[in-house]
């Protein structure tokens, strides 16, 4: 069962001063309708509303998903650089982290509790609250190496010289 429905978003809303438009309920209607994994930026988000009829601007989006990232009914994830994807944001157990592939975007989640568990760990030592945390694992996947990209990893990334750093 998803965490949100439409009538607790409509009281966390209004809590907040805020209204629940026909508008967010519909943006919210799909992301509790997504298959788990699935992420959407703004613009994909845009784009299924349009083919299905719904006439939202890509600014109410925006703004929208804002909103509701804000509150913590959506997650804003950095997936590739400078695109953000949203997702309904399902309480643990559901925690997880994600793997993307900078070739072709491919993106798989995976659990790890122990990076949670190590970020609550530091946030308590620093005398920080956890709120969020969220791994995002760049990589190439099989396809695209299969597929000859690259054909040598820069030496300038930060990861490679740490990996060839520690094989010396």
């Amino acid at each position: 069962m998803p965490p949100y429905t439409a009538t607790s978003l409509k009281s966390e809303l209004n809590a907040r001063g805020w209204r629940l438009t026909p508008q967010r309920e519909k943006i919210l209607q799909v992301f509790q309708n997504l298959p788990q994994g699935n992420h959407l930026s703004a613009e994909e988000l845009h784009n299924l509303l349009e083919t299905r009829g719904e006439g939202i601007s890509l600014s109410t989006i925006y703004r929208s998903v804002k909103l509701m990232s804000r509150m913590g009914i959506l997650r804003e994830l950095e997936l590739a650089e400078g695109h953000k994807h949203y997702e309904l944001n399902h309480p643990h157990p559901h925690h997880h982290h994600h793997l993307v592939c900078i070739q072709c975007n491919k993106t798989l989640e995976f659990n790890n509790d122990s990076i949670l568990k190590q970020s609550l760990k530091q946030c308590e030592k620093e005398g920080f609250q956890l709120i969020d945390c969220q791994l995002t694992i760049m990589a190439i996947c099989p396809e695209a190496i299969r597929m000859g990209w690259p054909s040598a990893l820069p030496s300038n990334w930060a990861c490679t010289r740490a990996i060839s750093e520690s094989h010396e």
